[in-house]
């Protein structure tokens, strides 16, 4: 049993740093997309993705980040 959760974590890890490496340039993403003054009813749709954006990776959650980028994209036609 112990093994087995080692064994798991250890496979786990490069994922982890795939997710908050993708959350990191996904909130540069919407950060850039903000700075070009989108259209008025992309606007606060991005700013809400943004804020969930950082939250998430603040508190680890690089999934949740994820879902929040995908947000922007989906905004923003990407």
């Amino acid at each position: 049993m112990r093994t087995l959760l080692l064994a798991s974590l250890l496979l786990s890890t490069p994922a982890l740093a795939d997710d908050k490496a993708a959350c990191a340039d996904g909130i540069a993403m919407i950060r850039d997309a903000l700075a070009q003054n989108p259209h008025e009813a992309a606007l606060p749709k991005l700013k809400k993705a943004l804020r969930v954006a950082e939250r998430e990776q603040g508190e680890g959650e690089f999934d949740e980040c994820l879902d929040a980028v995908g947000d922007a994209r989906r905004v923003l036609g990407r």
